[in-house]
């Protein structure tokens, strides 16, 4: 299963969730694409089995994803102060993959009916959501 984690501006999200992912799905093989060097190096630095930067990585990611899984931002073009690109919203928008986005409250995206969970929290929501997709417990072959 590919597992591709997208984050920006300091990757610190990311970063948490390619640790979680790897503790808890190590099977996975997880991708991390950062919108910015600084949070790629943060996510690679996490664990991830391969890492990329920049807006075409998130368009080609985004086809080879099993899940993606992010912050709400990343479907949103020009959320994170910007650094989240049309194309880069568009794509994980129309991939195939499931996606598990972590709804924050920031950059003037408010998100009504949502409560105020810690970080810890919907990091532990996301990663609970990606075992309970069928690709993330295979079944065991018969012998």
């Amino acid at each position: 299963m590919n597992i591709l984690v997208i984050d920006a501006q300091g990757g610190g999200i990311g970063k948490q969730l390619v640790t979680s992912i790897k503790q808890h799905v190590p099977e996975a093989h997880v991708i991390a694409v950062g919108t910015n060097n600084t949070a790629t190096a943060a996510m690679l630095k996490a664990g991830a089995d391969e890492a990329a930067t920049g807006e075409n990585s998130v368009v080609v990611g985004c086809r080879k994803a099993d899940i993606i899984v992010g912050p709400i931002g990343i479907i949103i073009a020009d959320a994170m102060l910007g650094e989240v690109t049309p194309k880069m919203a568009l794509a994980v928008a129309q991939s195939d993959a499931k996606r598990i986005l972590i709804p924050f409250q920031h950059c003037d995206n408010i998100i009504v009916g949502i409560s105020d969970f810690s970080t810890g929290t919907l990091i532990q929501s996301a990663i609970e959501e990606i075992l309970n997709t069928p690709s993330a417990n295979p079944k065991p072959s018969a012998v």
